[in-house]
């Protein structure tokens, strides 16, 4: 648990601190220093009696107590240092900048092991090893650069990696990106970025706490811990965006169901991220525009107007808005008129607004005037503005900062001069502003921001269902496939809607199964795990002679144990599954069923529970929706029962963890039902 001696520490030790700037512990001690850290400061080095002009203890015992130690000495004295300083100096934080653990070998591991076992003993907070460091607006304890501005009103930022951490920061601050907090976990052998989440949600203060979150994640150990905190934070009113290293998975694992075939981890992180309220973002830079999109005001609507003095900017950013689902509105009218008249020759309102290279301040403010008070479908600006080098820009800057003060829609500037009017630009930053050098990068994120939905809710009326009767069937199951008989009783037991059939192991019963159900028929092999694949399914199978031919030959196919029956139905061939992702849960996903979801890979997915809010997304989302809700004079289906079969399905491997994959395809919907037609359960307790 992280606690005030980390935060706030009144004495910090560093050991291994050094004179020589090239090293991590002369950095540190160097950037603690610079920092103006108001505590006491001590060093630790047997070599020297001050380092830096700060006095260095050659005998750790002659050492005050401190509260936080940052250790910059190699591996194999970083658990008997910090056992010493934890039962004899009262210190309960520690940093371990040092590498050679687990990230290295099996030794570095078991040393890893033994730091966290004696931080542990005094209930004591460790960060890293192998990372770059903490740093907080109390104390520089890092012993990189940049460091960054810190403002209580700037971003919280959590990595997994120290050099990522870095890169991140290069890239955010010299576009006006402040930061209020840096955690660089490293190996996170007792503290991960889920722990330091979990501590900004339980520490959360509405009056002090920085409202933006950023995340470079490459393993997410704790997947329902991030979850409860992120969301939590977020209906706090705080953002989060995060960087999910590691979506290749090269786990494309083998897997023997549909559903097992298309998740993996990058797909469970990226519903739990949708779950949480997380916007996923893909590069550095893509985190620091999305952060700072965050850091203005919210906008409330995807209506945006783009003003500008430069034609093709407003092109780009005007496609790419459109590209990402957001609207660039026409501007019309009398009041659109009148704002015309008032711009040099040759001036545009229609949106873009354009008033040319020759736009002054005084235009710009009187657009964006109009655009706040008149244009009532307007609910956002992005505002355009470099320079050819001709002319100092200060006083249009000037203006844009006062208006984006008083202005109750959001103005995102995008100052792309980044050489021509470089001073100009280190003016408008000054003034606590942030600037988007690239309108392209900008509607990526504006969009990407507007369309992150809200964390799911915590309450939700889950449909009924026979849970002792589901919990006994799977108790009494084996490792395996179920047989059709027990994925019956399960589907009845969640009232999943299924198909009448019935399993037969002779001709005789076959023939008589068939006058029960009446033709045409449906007859599938069991046993086979692919069953089309081996020539195990037939269609509209009419007749007693058919009947009888077809479970001979069906037989015959190897690992055939019986032959199942079902009348043959119509409709829409759709699919349900679920899988269950290590660590995260069940991820259900459905689409378009049938040979659909092996060629088009048409899928969208889920972290079960599901609510309904979520399956709706889930099924609207579909590249295939049209269908679902009927295209071209073509029927669709019932869609709210599709919904309520997702979250039946998400409902039963919550009750029933021990499901290791489930399939239902297809599922034939019309505009009246949705049947279950074909179903495979694979537990594995």
């Amino acid at each position: 648990m992280i606690n005030q001696q980390l935060v706030n520490p009144r004495s910090i030790v560093i050991v291994g601190g050094s004179e020589d700037l090239s090293k991590p512990g002369g950095k540190l001690l160097k950037n603690i220093l610079d920092g103006g850290y108001e505590g006491d400061l001590y060093v630790s080095n047997p070599k020297a009696d001050k380092i830096q002009g700060i006095r260095s203890y050659k005998n750790p015992d002659d050492l005050p107590e401190t509260d936080l130690a940052i250790l910059a000495i190699a591996a194999k004295y970083c658990p008997g240092t910090i056992e010493y300083l934890a039962k004899n100096k009262n210190t309960r934080a520690f940093i371990v900048l040092s590498a050679g653990f687990s990230e290295e070998n099996e030794e570095g591991a078991i040393l890893e092991k033994q730091m966290v076992g004696a931080v542990n003993q005094v209930n004591g907070c460790l960060i890293g090893p192998n990372c770059v460091g903490f740093l907080n607006q109390n104390y520089n304890g890092v012993f990189t650069t940049p460091i960054p501005k810190l403002d209580p009103a700037g971003c919280d930022f959590i990595s997994g990696s120290g050099a990522t951490a870095v890169f991140i920061m290069e890239a955010g601050i010299p576009n006006g990106l402040t930061f209020s907090s840096v955690y660089s976990v490293g190996n996170s052998a007792q503290l991960g970025v889920e722990d330091v989440l979990k501590y900004m949600d339980e520490s959360f203060d509405p009056e002090t706490t920085p409202r933006v979150k950023l995340l470079y994640i490459e393993s997410i150990n704790k997947p329902q811990m991030l979850l409860k905190h992120a969301s939590s934070l977020i209906r706090k009113g705080c953002k989060i965006a995060a960087i999910k290293a590691g979506s290749s998975d090269a786990g494309s694992r083998a897997a023997s169901s549909h559903t097992g075939a298309l998740a993996g981890s990058d797909t469970a992180a990226d519903a739990l991220f949708r779950k949480a309220g997380i916007v996923r973002c893909h590069s550095r830079e893509e985190l620091t525009v999305v952060a700072s999109v965050f850091m203005h005001k919210k906008l409330h609507g995807k209506n945006i107007a783009v003003i500008t003095h430069a034609g093709g900017p407003a092109v780009m950013l005007t496609d790419t808005l459109s590209d990402g689902e957001m609207s660039v509105p026409e501007i019309k009218g009398g009041k659109a008129d009148d704002l015309l008249n008032k711009l040099h020759a040759g001036s545009s309102v229609a949106n873009p607004i354009d008033f040319l290279a020759t736009g002054n301040a005084e235009q710009l403010g009187l657009i964006i005037d109009a655009v706040e008070n008149d244009f009532n479908h307007i609910d956002g600006m992005v505002v355009i503005f470099g320079s050819p080098g001709l002319l100092p820009v200060y006083d249009v800057y000037e203006v844009l900062h006062r208006k984006m003060e008083t202005c109750k829609k959001p103005i995102f500037p995008v100052l792309p001069s980044i050489i021509n009017v470089k001073d100009e630009i280190k003016f408008f930053l000054s003034k606590g502003r942030i600037n988007f050098p690239d309108e392209v990068a900008l509607g990526r994120a504006l969009s990407k921001v507007y369309f992150i939905p809200e964390p799911v809710a915590e309450a939700e009326n889950f449909p009924a269902m026979e849970q002792k009767r589901i919990r006994e069937i799977i108790n009494n199951a084996e490792n395996g496939y179920l047989v059709p008989e027990k994925v019956q009783q399960l589907l009845d037991a969640a009232g999943i809607p299924r198909v009448q059939e019935e399993v037969v192991t002779t001709e005789v019963e076959a023939e008589k199964v068939s006058e029960r159900l009446g033709y045409p028929l449906v007859m599938k092999v069991v046993g086979p795990l692919h069953k089309s694949d081996v020539g195990g399914v037939a269609l509209n199978v009419k007749g007693d002679e058919e009947i009888r031919r077809t479970f001979k030959l069906m037989m015959k196919i190897k690992g055939a144990k019986a032959v199942l029956l079902q009348p043959m139905l119509a409709g829409i061939e759709l699919f349900v599954g679920a899988k269950k992702e290590d660590k995260f849960g069940h991820l259900v996903m459905c689409g378009l069923g049938g040979i659909f979801i092996e060629v088009l890979k048409d899928v969208q997915s889920g972290l079960a529970p599901l609510c309904f809010e979520e399956a709706k997304k889930m099924v609207r989302n579909l590249k295939g929706y049209g269908i679902i809700k009927g295209a071209r004079k073509q029927k669709g289906v019932d869609e709210k029962k599709f919904i309520e079969l997702i979250i039946r399905v998400a409902k039963l491997v919550d009750i029933a963890p021990e499901i290791s994959e489930m399939d239902l395809n297809p599922v034939l919907g019309t505009p009246k039902k949705i049947v279950a037609i074909d179903a495979r359960i694979c537990v594995k307790k």
